[in-house]
């Protein structure tokens, strides 16, 4: 199991939005330009909208921002469950954070992660590039067709598939219908996953109480 960390097993969305709406007005760029950004890395985003000598600053700042933020994250429905249930060996976070934010966030939610953690820190280019993905798979020592990815943006879902893995979607940030993946869902908390043999099944429906 991959899961995605923002979106898929935290709630950012409220402290991410915040933080990018008084950095877009200090800076005099519309909205409109971070637009189909969502789940890409923050140096990603950056470099489509500042001076490449810019670029580094900037980074360093948002990211102090969003750190100082972490306080305002708060876990999604089924997030712990679906941890627990997989364990500490037989999954893996991949996420657009660098590891000082991921590390900010899970620790603001107390949520016991697994023992792998694929940041972009981790890679030279992040999602939709399916490095990410592939250093999760490579790591675990899997076959990516024996992984699946647990996602909430359209760009993790790219990255995901072009590693060759299996893919769920949670509509928590954007609509089913512009999500492409094997099955779509709410959240977690619509899955159960339970150990079998020497892997896991997944089943959708409502996790247990």
């Amino acid at each position: 199991m991959l899961f995605d960390l923002d979106g898929t097993l935290v709630d950012s969305t409220e402290v991410v939005e915040r933080v990018w709406t008084s950095w877009a007005d200090e800076h005099g760029i519309p909205m409109e330009r971070l637009a189909g950004h969502h789940g890409v890395p923050t140096a990603q985003i950056l470099a489509a909208l500042v001076p490449a000598d810019r670029v580094a600053a900037e980074l360093t700042r948002v990211e102090a921002i969003e750190i100082a933020a972490a306080a305002g994250i708060r876990l999604l429905p089924g997030a712990a469950a679906a941890l627990a249930a997989t364990g500490p060996d037989r999954a893996a976070i991949v996420t657009s954070c660098t590891a000082p934010l991921a590390a900010a966030r899970i620790g603001a939610t107390g949520l016991r992660p697994p023992n792998l953690l694929v940041t972009a820190s981790d890679v030279p280019v992040g999602k939709p590039d399916p490095a990410p993905y592939r250093l999760a798979v490579e790591r675990l020592g899997l076959d990516p067709a024996d992984c699946l990815a647990v996602e909430d943006t359209p760009a993790g879902l790219s990255s995901a598939r072009a590693a060759g893995c299996r893919t769920l979607a949670l509509s928590t940030t954007h609509r089913a219908d512009e999500l492409v993946a094997d099955a779509v869902v709410g959240t977690l908390a619509e899955v159960v996953f339970a150990p079998a043999g020497r892997g896991l099944s997944v089943r959708l429906g409502k996790v247990p109480a």
